[in-house]
């Protein structure tokens, strides 16, 4: 008996509680200096633009998780008790909470439908400086990129398989699933690419496709990979007449777009200066080998030294996670006492920084490059894993169907069919709440209605003394506009 009280007090100290993001630093930040950012840019002190895409999400951040806006009710029949849960605001550029929603689903589905049970290694690959503003906007352009780059790791995947089994390399096949990471830790503009590959290669022997794993992988062939991957792309970029704008020498041009070209420096405004300990010397022409498995060459760089097993389902799911995570989270923003905002680091950069302090209308600014545009795709598949494979259904894990029900209940899970995630699942998964658990009594909650209509929202919050209001934004600050002195200062000169 007492050990069934202390299960059920265990189970309810792990119940769902709402989140309120209007209470988090970043959250504060955006409603106190939204529109002193669009006051800025309208009197000109901020020559730049502001694309429509950004704006919308800007907007609609400060929407989201507020009861306010609408919200789900949940309701428990034993007890009689409802929770409310608040819509989101579905963002795909920095909402925390958004993001790590995708984060959560795209890695289930990878685990559960796509990815076989073998080895996973991921590449990073980083570009020269001067190119990423370019990048971050012409998506043609980085996709091709990115299909020169999983195309030469794949070649090599299937020459060592080939060495290894006796095959043509042609016969060889390996898989991949791109994710393009638009920002740095300090919220820079910088695209770059986290390409989670199979740590190997598969190839017919008679009806069944055999795997052959990649095995040691030596820090010599990370340089070479990288090697080719430059020339290839140096290829590509000088037959469509693009290497001269894209040169990694070349000084950056601020007259197309300054919004972009200063988040990519993090130095001038209006998405800096941040403030940092030393900074990092310029990337060398020579191929140069800085840490076990990873290289660099002419302002690329490249990166292979994580790998997850495939007996490590938890390992694999990680490193899922941490390709596809949110460029931001709500803990990382700090409100300083002299108007800065502060970005604190998990990892320290090489040169010792742990944190950046800078200005709320420059963190805005770097909230708005992060934002892709639209149709811009930040998550491909290639290889055995593309859609189109022949092989993909071959290889692909095949769940038990579950039992279908009259009604989809969001206490079940997921069709095998669908990659549609409900939430109540993906909170269980990742955080291991039940939020269909009652606090009260341990029972079971149902969704019992979506409530959107203004009048109705109204009348549960009041019944629940919740605010019913949007918070209210704080009005333009008027000239000069900074929080910061050095930039005061800049600004009256």
């Amino acid at each position: 008996m007492v050990a069934a009280v202390a299960s059920r007090a265990s189970e309810r100290a792990n119940a769902y509680q709402r989140r309120r993001p209007e209470t988090t630093a970043l959250y504060e930040v955006v409603r106190d200096n939204l529109e002193t950012l669009y006051g800025a840019i309208d009197d000109g002190a901020l020559a730049v633009r502001l694309p429509k895409h950004a704006m919308r999400e800007l907007e609609a951040f400060l929407d989201c998780g507020l009861l306010c806006r609408g919200f789900a009710r949940l309701y428990c029949a034993s007890c009689e008790h409802s929770q409310l849960v608040a819509f989101s605001c579905k963002g795909r550029g920095f909402c925390p909470s958004c993001m790590g929603r995708r984060m959560c689903a795209t890695s289930a589905n990878l685990m559960e439908r796509i990815l076989p049970e073998t080895d996973l290694r991921q590449w990073v690959l980083t570009f020269p400086f001067a190119w990423r503003r370019r990048l971050a906007q012409d998506g043609a352009l980085l996709r091709a990129l990115t299909r020169l780059f999983v195309d030469t790791v794949h070649s090599f995947y299937a020459e060592r398989a080939a060495l290894a089994c006796g095959v043509m390399a042609s016969a060889a096949k390996s898989g991949a699933v791109t994710v393009v990471q638009r920002t740095s830790s300090d919220l820079r503009l910088n695209p770059h690419l986290h390409v989670v590959f199979l740590d190997g290669a598969y190839y017919e022997q008679g009806p069944q496709l055999a795997w052959q794993a990649l095995g040691h992988l030596q820090t010599r062939e990370v340089g070479q990979v990288l090697q080719r991957v430059v020339r290839r792309i140096d290829k590509h970029l000088r037959r469509h007449g693009l290497l001269e704008g894209l040169d990694p020498n070349a000084e950056l041009d601020d007259a197309d777009d300054p919004l972009a070209a200063s988040a990519v420096s993090g130095q001038a405004p209006p998405a800096g200066p941040q403030w940092r300990r030393g900074l990092m010397p310029l990337p060398a022409a020579a191929l140069g080998y800085d840490k076990p498995l990873c290289a660099s060459l002419a302002g690329f760089t490249l990166h292979a030294a994580t790998r997850a097993g495939a007996l490590d389902p938890a390992g694999r799911e990680r490193l899922l996670r941490y390709v596809l995570r949110p460029p931001i989270a709500y803990e990382r923003i700090e409100r300083r006492p002299e108007g800065l905002v502060r970005i604190a680091f998990k990892r320290a950069f090489a040169d010792g920084t742990l944190a950046v302090d800078m200005d709320p209308l420059s963190l805005l600014c770097r909230l708005a490059t992060s934002v892709p545009p639209p149709r811009f795709h930040t998550v491909k598949y290639a290889g055995v894993l593309a859609p189109a494979s022949a092989w993909r259904a071959r290889i692909r894990p095949h769940p038990e169907p579950s039992a279908q029900l009259a009604e989809p209940s969001a206490d079940e899970p997921s069709s095998p069919s669908t990659c549609y995630r409900r939430w109540a699942e993906l909170l269980r998964r990742t955080f291991e709440i039940d939020v269909l658990q009652c606090p009260r009594c341990g029972g079971r909650m149902k969704l019992i209605a979506l409530v959107t209509e203004p009048k109705s929202i109204v009348r549960y919050l009041t019944k629940l003394s919740e605010p019913i209001d949007v918070p209210t934004r704080s009005t333009s600050r008027g000239p000069p506009y900074w929080k910061s002195t050095v930039l005061r200062r800049k600004a009256g000169a």
